[in-house]
């Protein structure tokens, strides 16, 4: 009887914390008007993202450029994963990647490259030959197209730079790629676990679609995070893999080779000396 009172009560409280999410749920008179925003909301809101600020190149002390991996099986960047199911989760919550791909399907995001140095742009056909495979099964052909619940992680480039106006260390997202396994192994005896990036995209041409993309907020569902949001505050936990260098921007592995913890301690002085360089920008 308590476990059934117990179960009753997280039941309703997940559900309450659901509507609460919703927008226009306390004004709706119709089912139809929960989730349609008012006049008035549209007008309070203010739904274009915080513009950068204007950096001169002569305000640039230091800086370096980073590739980070984050990996989508810790928990600190799971927001970043789900929902996998949609079906019962509004229009405005949708995984990073489910964002991008809208993105890209209704021309949000116009360009997309096969590089992280966007040099190389990538047709509607490259992309489609990277996340959809046509398998055959008896008589028939069956598309298999890469979902949310196939990305194992994100590669991210960004810059850290040295403001001397400001005189701080800030950091500056440049472009993140969707990572996972070969579309054409997935699934078969072939599959060596082994992920690529599928495609690049140039962060501040998303930002406006990311900025509509919604991130639940464990903390206040009332009020719910935007991916722009949330990438340009750093939340989530990422590992050093390449950064630049006179050697041709190599990556750690290259030259690290077999020995994955000496990998991350790498990757943990890269991160400490940037780190540091702000420290040593001052004299006492």
């Amino acid at each position: 009887m308590i476990r059934k009172y117990f179960l009753t009560v997280v039941i309703s409280l997940s559900t309450t914390s659901y509507v609460a999410a919703q927008v226009n749920i306390l004004n709706a008179t119709k089912v139809d008007e929960i989730g349609k925003q008012t006049d008035a909301r549209i007008a309070a809101d203010n739904d274009e993202p915080l513009a950068y600020g204007y950096i001169d190149e002569r305000d640039i002390l230091w800086s370096k450029v980073v590739w980070e991996f984050v990996d989508l099986n810790q928990k600190i960047n799971l927001p970043y994963y789900f929902p996998i199911d949609t079906s019962n989760i509004s229009n405005d919550r949708r995984s990073l990647f489910d964002s991008l791909m809208k993105g890209i399907r209704k021309g949000s995001i116009k360009n997309v490259y096969s590089d992280s140095f966007f040099t190389s742009k990538m047709s509607t056909q490259d992309i489609n030959e990277r996340l959809v495979d046509n398998r055959i099964l008896g008589d028939d052909t069956i598309p298999y197209v890469i979902s949310t619940e196939d990305i194992e992680g994100y590669m991210m480039k960004g810059l850290w730079y040295f403001d001397k106006r400001l005189g701080e260390l800030k950091y500056r997202l440049l472009g993140l790629s969707p990572m996972g396994k070969d579309i054409q192994a997935l699934g078969t005896d072939s599959d060596d676990g082994e992920i690529f990036e599928f495609f690049w995209v140039f962060y501040p041409e998303t930002r406006d679609i990311l900025h509509k993309s919604k991130v639940f907020n464990p903390k206040n569902v009332s009020q719910p995070i935007s991916y722009d949001h949330l990438l340009n505050a750093r939340r989530f936990n990422a590992v050093i893999v390449r950064e630049e260098n006179v050697y041709g921007n190599r990556a750690i592995a290259d030259y690290i080779r077999g020995n994955a913890l000496f990998q991350l301690l790498e990757a943990d002085r890269i991160k400490e000396s940037i780190r540091n360089k702000e420290i040593d920008m001052w004299n006492y």
